[in-house]
């Protein structure tokens, strides 16, 4: 649940204040971005990646970005600490006005910015997966941007859920693996781990990118290939990733049994949990200089 202040383009205010308007073309068509990030000990950790994604994601949406990247932290953080959040998450939205025909003659400006935090999300140790056939479309020139246009997202996890499931692999037109709703997948051989190429239509996932970093620290090489179903079917171990949720197993995958939790899993996942600390950690001694 969304804690009770927000920052709302100017200021922070309890969110019962916080007015948005039906003439906010942006927010009505879902013209907009959005990136989740993790606080832990009340610091929101890989800003700076997040934002590098904001970035890119307003350029390939041609989403003005009319704020600096040092201003909206200090914004965050009023919001971190008025809501006293020492281990939860946060959202990041911005969302463009001045499109399309309905708009209001409100006063408003071009983007707005909306900040807000709430606590983890519970989750299963070991998680179900369905499938779900051009859940992704790879050749779309919007590929890899998180949009606020989340209905798909949102829509396929419903379905999931109703089925039993826990989450849902999104194939491409190709009738190969994408990522999950709001996860990308990796799937283990031989220790190897393997993940679908951005091309697949993944979202270039945060902790999917440390990943890529650090795996060969615990003797792991993380490549990027194209996968299908029955690649998956046949792994050592599956898990996703995200940062509300860091590394988890994957224990079934639409009725075919996956061994988990897997011990490759287990080690990068500690070698991730050790990443974020060493990042807060420094951060926090940097702030008390």
């Amino acid at each position: 649940m969304i804690h009770p202040n927000v920052f709302h383009n100017e200021g922070l205010q309890p969110i019962e204040k916080v007015r948005l308007s039906p003439g906010q073309a942006g927010l009505i068509c879902g013209w907009g971005i959005f990136t989740t990030l993790r606080i832990s000990r009340g610091e929101a950790f890989a800003y700076e990646r997040h934002w590098r994604r904001l970035e890119k994601d307003a350029t390939i949406t041609r989403l003005p970005m009319p704020y600096a990247a040092a201003k909206v932290r200090v914004h965050l953080h009023e919001v971190i600490r008025a809501n006293k959040v020492t281990e939860g998450c946060a959202r990041i939205y911005l969302v463009y006005n001045t499109i399309g025909f309905w708009q209001s003659g409100e006063r408003q400006p071009p983007v707005d910015l909306i900040i807000y935090t709430a606590g983890l999300p519970e989750h299963r140790e070991i998680v179900r997966l369905a499938l779900r056939e051009n859940g992704r479309h790879a050749a779309s020139p919007m590929t890899g941007v998180k949009s606020i246009s989340w209905l798909s997202n949102v829509w396929a996890f419903a379905e999931a859920v109703k089925e039993g499931f826990d989450e849902v692999i999104m194939l491409n037109e190709r009738g190969e693996v994408a990522e999950c709703t709001s996860a990308n997948i990796f799937a283990v051989k031989n220790n190897k781990v393997l993940t679908p190429p951005l091309t697949s239509g993944c979202l270039e996932g945060v902790t999917r990118g440390i990943l890529m970093e650090i795996a060969p620290e615990a003797g792991v090489s993380v490549l990027e290939q194209a996968l299908r179903p029955e690649d998956l079917y046949s792994a050592d171990e599956v898990f996703v990733s995200s940062t509300n949720r860091n590394l988890i197993g994957v224990g079934e995958i639409a009725g075919n049994k996956i061994p988990a939790p897997g011990p490759v899993c287990g080690r990068l996942n500690d070698l991730f949990d050790a990443y974020v600390a060493d990042y807060v950690s420094r951060r926090l001694a940097s702030a008390a200089k």
